[in-house]
This record gives C-alpha cells, structure tokens and sequence, in this order.
C-alpha cells in the first residue's frame, strides 16, 4: 500500500471515484482508488439504490477516507460522473443551501443526505474535480469501475 509520502510534494492526492448500478434503481456499488497504482482503495455496495447515490457514496467515502477537511492536504477527485463534477463546477450547490435544499424547480434536492455531509468535506478541504470519459481507457477510471461493479451486492 502506498502512503500520500510518495506523491510530489505539494501535488494533490488524486483520487479517481465510481459508482455503478445493476438496474437503475437496484443493487450498487461504489469505488474509489487512489493514483497512479490504486493504492489505497476502497468500496462498498447497497442491495436498493441508485447510480447517482453510488457516484455520491464513491466520492464522500474516498474523501472522509483520505482525510479531507482535517489533516489531508489538496486532493483532486476524477469522475465519470457529470452528476458529481458539474455540481462543483457549476455550483449548484450554493443554491441548493440558499434555498433551503430545494431545487430550480422548489422539490427537495434529491440525495441530499449525501450531498450536505460532501460539501461540508469539501468547504472544509482543498478538494477539486475534474470529469474523465467512462469507459475510454483511462486505466485507473477502468480500476475504480472494476472495483465498483465487483462491490455489488448479489445477495440480501
């Protein structure tokens, strides 16, 4: 396992995440693994959820995992998922909070319990997104896809 002292100092820890769903909603799992040899990692999975909810739980948990918002220094998240990069690019969020959690069109904010407890991380923290195409090649993207469809839950 390598440690964040093997990284370039003052490079941010970059850390590729994923989710992946089997039916959409259905069993999910979520991955994240950090460059460039995927070392350390991480997943899980749910038996009902969602490919959203599983991008959102890739992220939050490689982020509490890798100390952002405490001792961590700058990490850089990778992402297939616009749902997650678009949202900091774009700051939906900001909204989202001014408003009350509701969005453009007054609903609830979907995920939302997960969500608040990420963009409190990355308030917190030194943390950036950046989009990578799925399913292209990207070996560390392919990794976390791997990881995240290996963590699927088969069985109640």
């Amino acid at each position: 396992m390598s440690s964040r002292a093997d990284v370039t100092p003052g490079a941010p820890t970059v850390v590729y995440t994923d989710g992946a769903c089997s039916g959409n909603p259905g069993p999910g799992g979520w991955a994240w693994a950090v460059s460039p040899d995927g070392e350390p990692s991480g997943s899980g999975g749910d038996l009902e959820t969602t490919n959203q909810r599983m991008e959102l739980l890739a992220v939050l948990e490689a982020l509490r995992s890798l100390g952002a918002g405490s001792e961590a220094g700058a990490i850089e998240v990778v992402s297939d998922s616009t749902y997650v990069v678009n949202c900091f690019r774009d700051r939906w969020w900001y909204n989202w909070q001014r408003n009350g959690w509701k969005n453009s069109k007054k609903q609830p904010v979907a995920n939302a319990d997960l969500w608040q407890p990420l963009i409190e991380l990355v308030q917190a923290g030194d943390v950036s997104f950046r989009w990578v195409k799925g399913h292209s090649g990207d070996p560390m993207n392919d990794l976390v896809d791997e990881l995240a469809v290996a963590a699927i839950p088969t069985e109640p």
